[in-house]
C-alpha cells in the first residue's frame, strides 16, 4: 500500500492506494499518527484503495477514535465498490461520513466550523 499525506485548507488528507490489510495497517497507523499531530480533521481519500480486510477496517475505526479524542473527525472520500461492501456488511458505514468528492468533504468541514 502507498499512503500519501498532504494538508489542504487546514485539513489533513491521507491518500490510500492499494490494499488495506493486515500487512499494510501498521503503515497506515504510522502515517495517521503523523497526520493527526498536525490536524485532527482528516479525510481518507479512498479512490486508489481497491481492497480492505477486517484488520484494515479496524485500523480505520481506530483512527476515527483517535481523531475524535483529539477533537477532530475523519471523512471518507471516493470509496470503491469492494471496500464499500466491507463497510456495508459490517455496518461500519453508520459511524463514518462518506463523500463522493474531495471538494464536498472539505466543504463539510468548513460548514461545521462556520467559516
Amino acid at each position: 500500500m502507498e499512503i500519501n499525506f498532504y494538508e489542504k485548507n487546514k485539513v489533513g488528507v491521507l491518500e490510500l492506494n492499494g490494499r488495506l490489510d493486515s500487512y499494510s495497517a501498521p503503515e497506515l497507523k504510522r502515517k495517521f499518527e503523523q497526520c493527526v499531530s498536525t490536524t485532527p480533521f482528516i479525510i481518507f481519500d479512498m479512490k486508489g484503495c481497491e481492497f480492505i480486510d477486517s484488520t484494515g477496517l479496524g485500523m480505520i475505526v481506530a483512527c476515527l477514535k483517535a481523531a475524535s479524542q483529539a477533537g477532530g473527525d475523519i471523512r471518507l472520500v471516493s470509496l470503491q465498490d469492494k471496500p464499500k461492501m466491507v463497510f456495508d456488511i459490517t455496518r461500519a458505514y453508520k459511524i463514518f461520513q462518506f463523500f463522493e468528492s474531495m471538494e464536498a468533504a472539505l466543504d463539510s468541514y468548513e460548514l461545521e466550523s462556520g467559516t
